[in-house]
């Protein structure tokens, strides 16, 4: 989600965060079989969130009551922020991930640190959630690719050929996935949250992508791997969302082997598309995913006015293809109540025991429980 992160900062500081099957081994408990997910040996459609916030929380109880909260909802898949980085070390007991510098980067494996990340981690094993943890921000949100900028120099465009960036970047990657290589509660890693590159060839973002997803599969030969991009560049209509001028080719993408399924977003309010635009969308993903052989999941959805009956029709379109290439969908994004407050609200929230909750989690939930095996 683009742009609207920041204004949840001032409340966390407060805050005390093919056809044979792929992926899955000993450490994993989530695969892909064709075009479908299998967790914990169930083969379906599932349900699921985002958080950006949550491995960001300094109070314990608030992560476990957020994950109590979604795993009574049946929400099973929740996807959260793996990287936190900034160029300058923040104060007293602020949560950073990752200081980036010319002089020398480093990586905060201490209780403001990764040992945050640690917590939802173990947390979200002990509740049967699966996490996917994205690696990086296009986003200036918690540093995103501007921090390795700042540090490194080029653009943002330039970030995926930068190699002192591409080498900092990936030594950030090896300390996260070593330290949950085996934890069955990694659903996927993401290279990044909605990569684009501005006016580049689509090979910019395809090969590294493919670099990084091999780089990844060296260090866990057992959990999936996505790219977490917002599906744009894709046939079918001449929108913008299905243009190609973010540099990323949806279609292409999806070949690159160590990529286990493909990601898309959707936010009409935002593209300059109305919302009936969504169901069209959601097919032509489906359909490229279904030809790749991979499952394709909406990642991130949501949108302003009249969401119950709006997102309903997104969800009820994703859910009809359950078995034609879609195998699940993450609204953007859950809300609830903390020790400190509730949580940010960037008018797409949704929280827990509202009325739209009803209406997009719990509904949504009793339809997929309801498809046919």
């Amino acid at each position: 989600m683009k742009g609207l992160l920041a204004l949840g900062l001032g409340l966390l500081s407060l805050a005390n965060a093919l056809p044979q099957a792929q992926g899955g081994g000993a450490a994993a408990s989530a695969r892909v079989s064709g075009t479908r997910f299998v967790i914990d040996g169930k083969t379906g459609y599932f349900a699921g969130t985002n958080s950006y916030w949550i491995g960001f929380l300094t109070n314990n109880r608030d992560v476990d009551t957020t994950l109590d909260h979604i795993a009574s909802s049946g929400l099973k898949i929740l996807r959260v922020w793996g990287f936190n980085d900034v160029n300058n070390q923040p104060s007293g007991s602020t949560v950073w991930f990752q200081r980036l510098s010319s002089s020398g980067s480093q990586i905060n494996t201490g209780a403001n640190g990764l040992q945050r990340l640690d917590y939802l981690v173990k947390s979200a094993e002990a509740r049967g959630i699966k996490l996917i943890i994205a690696l990086a921000n296009y986003w200036d949100d918690f540093g995103g690719m501007q921090a390795y900028v700042n540090a490194f120099g080029g653009t943002k465009e330039s970030w995926y050929t930068n190699s002192r960036a591409q080498d900092q970047y990936k030594r950030y990657i090896q300390a996260v996935v070593s330290r949950y290589v085996n934890s069955p509660a990694i659903f996927a890693w993401e290279l990044a949250n909605e990569p684009r590159c501005k006016g580049c060839n689509t090979n910019v973002i395809f090969n590294w992508a493919t670099q990084i997803s091999d780089y990844i599969r060296s260090l866990d030969a057992n959990h999936l791997i996505t790219l977490g991009d917002e599906g744009f560049g894709l046939p079918g209509q001449t929108t913008y969302p299905y243009q190609y001028g973010e540099g990323t080719d949806f279609v292409k993408n999806l070949q690159i082997k160590n990529l286990d399924f493909g990601t898309f977003h959707m936010y009409p309010g935002h593209w300059g598309v109305p919302t009936s635009f969504g169901p069209g969308w959601i097919r032509d993903h489906a359909a490229a995913c279904k030809a790749a052989g991979k499952p394709c999941l909406l990642e991130e959805y949501g949108f302003e006015n009249d969401r119950c009956n709006v997102q309903k029709s997104w969800q009820q379109a994703s859910r009809e293809l359950s078995k034609n290439g879609m195998s699940g969908d993450l609204f953007w994004q859950w809300g609830d109540q903390l020790s400190t407050g509730q949580t940010h609200n960037d008018g797409f929230t949704i929280y827990y025991g509202s009325s739209l909750a009803t209406c997009l989690v719990t509904d949504h939930v009793r339809a997929i429980n309801a498809l046919p095996a």
